[in-house]
């Protein structure tokens, strides 16, 4: 049933690639006059940590390969999604694009036939026996191999340990009660108990995904967010979307709606906001933004499944590039020991390369290395199992679940019957 979902969402990707280009330069790079290649890459907007990396892998890959330059072009996450889909089934795209793994996403261009697939290249450079068994299964979920993982990420609350102390607060909650009556004590002292940004709408997403698979249980969250479940005849989904008004009314920052995900992590970063739902890459950020890791803790978000929320990234090469065999190479390089040196933790607290140490740091990464090791699996963001226009609708429900304009009890059937039309 996904693939044909993949599939509708595909065809939609085709029509966007005719209708629009603009805005898109020249992707794929070519080979200049005396033989050297320069290779095009699109991903989101780097900053700090991740520039920095970004650059180190880049000057140390083309030390090594002087006839291979690398170019990249930086977009915001949804001007990256946009532009993606416009060059489907084209050739302005790039050499390599990130990207994340999931039927809703990476699955789409997948599907529309703008990922190569590896295969070969998982034999030229043994790239199977390289990466963990988890950071693998995301990049062949689609048959073949498309992609090569880049990370393997964790989504959990951090909060900030002397906020709670101010609080009264002892010790961080350890079930969904515990939470909730940790956000009423935050909320008594006058302090914001958690940050979201509502102008993305994958930012509050996070709390109704969790939400889903607090109050449904992990057997019915995935039947229905990757199966056939039914969201309108199941009470656990009027149950999340109760929660979710609850929590936007309640417990959120002032005004989240019209706020973005990076002003939401200011308030985090500057004490007005005891918790924040953020993945592994948020270790960097917040020593970035001048915090002690000392002074933040780490919970998965208490479901009660003891699954962890979380997903994969990867980089996958262009079928329609020029250069896929240079591409290989410098896919070869960043994830190779040499170059997650020099990536450390600036994109994930732990290394999709198997062979890779936890990096000592920021101690935040070993927190995320004990979070893996206790979980009894991974439940995955759902714009990453829904098709875009299912994810659309999606967020569509949920915001309007927030701003009062459906009624909780209305919001499973309601997207039950959109998934039923497409």
């Amino acid at each position: 049933m996904m693939h044909t979902k993949r599939m509708w969402g595909a065809v939609a990707l085709a029509a966007t690639a005719i209708t629009v280009l603009a805005g898109c330069s020249g992707g794929g790079g070519d080979s200049s006059s005396d033989g050297k290649a320069e290779l095009s890459v699109w991903l989101p907007t780097q900053e700090d940590a991740q520039a920095k990396a970004m650059k180190g892998l880049i000057d140390a890959f083309e030390k090594a390969n002087p006839d291979i330059t690398v170019k990249t072009e930086e977009r915001s996450v949804d001007e990256h999604k946009t532009a993606l889909r416009q060059v489907v089934g084209t050739d302005a795209g790039p050499d390599i694009y990130w990207y994340w793994e999931g039927s809703g996403l990476g699955g789409e261009l997948v599907d529309a036939g703008m990922s190569l697939d590896l295969s070969t290249y998982y034999d030229e450079y043994g790239w199977a026996d390289r990466f963990t068994g988890a950071s693998l299964a995301g990049v062949t979920q689609y048959g073949g191999y498309h992609g090569i993982p880049w990370t393997q990420q964790g989504e959990g609350l951090y909060y900030n340990k002397r906020l709670f102390e101010r609080a009264g607060i002892t010790a961080p909650p350890t079930t969904y009660a515990e939470l909730v009556q940790t956000a009423e004590k935050l909320k008594a002292a006058g302090i914001t108990p958690i940050s979201f940004g509502g102008t993305v709408n994958w930012h509050v997403m996070r709390l109704l995904d969790a939400l889903i698979e607090t109050k449904c249980g992990a057997a019915t969250a995935d039947k229905l967010n990757t199966g056939d479940g039914d969201w309108g005849k199941e009470k656990c989904v009027t149950d999340a979307f109760t929660e979710l008004k609850t929590w936007g009314d309640d417990y959120l920052n002032d005004g989240f709606m019209g706020v973005s995900n990076d002003d939401a992590s200011q308030l985090f970063y500057s004490g007005q906001s005891a918790m924040q739902f953020e993945g592994t890459w948020f270790n960097g950020n917040v020593t970035d933004n001048g915090m002690n890791p000392d002074d933040l803790g780490i919970i998965a978000f208490p479901t009660g499944t003891d699954r962890l929320y979380g997903f994969g990234e990867a980089y996958y090469i262009n079928a329609a590039s020029k250069h896929p065999d240079e591409a290989a190479k410098f896919l070869d390089f960043i994830t190779s020991e040499d170059g997650q040196k020099i990536a450390g933790s600036a994109w994930a607290a732990l290394s999709v390369n198997k062979a890779m140490p936890v990096d000592a740091s920021n101690p935040l990464n070993q927190v995320w290395a004990d979070l893996f090791s206790q979980a009894k699996g991974i439940f995955t963001n759902n714009d990453q199992n829904f098709s875009t226009a299912e994810t659309t609708e999606y967020w569509r429900i949920q915001n309007s679940v927030l701003t009062g304009d459906i009624d909780p009890a209305d919001a499973g059937a309601e997207f039950q019957k959109f998934r039923d039309s497409q």
